[in-house]
C-alpha cells in the first residue's frame, strides 16, 4: 500500500471511529473528542445560522484550538453582520474573514451583471463559485478535517449527512456534529446557552446566506425553501457541500 492510501485508509478508520465514539456525546464532548483524536489544523466555517452559533459556543467555550472562519461574500445581511460582531464580543475570539478574489467578483459582475445570478442555474452557480467555493479552497488549505453546521433534515438532498467522512479528493476528514439534531433541538439549545443568534430567524428566515439570495420561508414550506427560490427546486446548495461521502448511513433519527 502505497503512503498515500495508507493515509487515506488511516483517515477513513478515523472517520468512523469518530462516528461511533459520537454516538453517546453531547455537542461540546463531540467536539472536544474530534479535537482530541485529529491531529493537524481543523476548521470550522459559519455562516452564523442558529447551528452554526450552537457550534460556535461550544468551541469557544471548550477553549478547543479550531480555526473559526466565515465567508464575506460582499452580499450578506446587515443583521448577519451585527450578529459577527456580537459573537465576537460576547466570546472574546476572533472569527476570522475570507473575501472573494477581487479580480474573480469584477470579472464575474463584468459579464454577469450585479444581479446576474436569477438569469439561470449556471449563472447562479458561477456567483456561488467565486464568492463562497473559492474562499473555502483557501480555507481548507492545509487543513486536516473540516466542521460544518449541516442537519440531515435541512432538506432532501442532506437527508444521507453522516456524523463524520473522509473527503479522500480534499484528503480531509468532514465533520458534521449537529447531523442527528433537529431544528427544535438545535433553538433549544441557543435559548438555553443565550447564544447570539440572527433576527431574521425570528421573521421566518430559517436559512440564511446572501441577501439577494434568501427571503422568508413561506407556511408549509420546508426549511430551505426561501434559498434561490425561483429556481423552483432545480438547485438547494451553493457548492460548497458538492462531496459525496465515502458510506451512507441509515437516515438520522431526530430528536425533538
Amino acid at each position: 500500500m502505497s503512503r498515500r492510501n495508507e493515509g487515506n485508509w488511516n483517515s477513513a478508520v478515523l472517520a468512523w471511529q469518530l462516528t461511533q465514539k459520537a454516538k453517546c456525546l453531547d455537542l461540546p464532548d463531540r467536539l472536544v473528542s474530534a479535537r482530541r483524536e485529529i491531529s493537524g489544523r481543523i476548521v470550522f466555517t459559519t455562516s452564523f445560522g442558529v447551528e452554526d452559533q450552537a457550534i460556535t459556543h461550544a468551541i469557544f467555550t471548550q477553549g478547543l484550538n479550531i480555526y473559526v472562519v466565515t465567508f464575506d461574500t460582499g452580499r450578506l445581511f446587515p443583521e448577519t453582520l451585527e450578529v459577527w460582531v456580537e459573537t465576537e464580543r460576547r466570546y472574546g475570539r476572533q472569527i476570522h474573514a475570507l473575501l472573494p478574489d477581487r479580480v474573480g467578483v469584477e470579472m464575474l459582475v463584468e459579464r454577469d451583471g450585479v444581479s446576474g445570478f436569477h438569469r439561470s442555474l449556471e449563472a447562479r452557480l458561477a456567483c456561488c463559485e467565486v464568492r463562497k467555493v473559492e474562499p473555502l479552497v483557501r480555507a481548507l488549505a492545509g487543513a486536516t478535517a473540516w466542521i460544518t453546521g449541516l442537519r440531515a433534515d435541512q432538506s432532501a438532498e442532506r437527508a444521507w449527512t453522516p456524523y463524520c467522512s473522509f473527503l479522500p479528493r480534499d484528503r480531509l476528514v468532514k465533520i458534521n456534529p449537529l447531523f442527528d439534531w433537529s431544528r427544535n433541538r438545535v433553538v433549544a439549545f441557543i435559548q438555553d446557552h443565550r447564544v447570539p443568534y440572527n433576527p431574521l430567524h425570528d421573521r421566518g428566515f430559517l436559512s440564511i446566506g446572501c441577501a439577494p439570495c434568501t427571503r422568508a420561508v413561506l407556511p408549509g414550506e420546508t426549511e430551505r425553501a426561501g434559498r434561490w427560490w425561483w429556481e423552483h427546486g432545480e438547485k438547494t446548495e451553493c457548492g460548497l457541500h458538492a462531496d459525496h461521502p465515502a458510506w451512507r448511513p441509515e437516515p438520522a433519527q431526530f430528536e425533538a
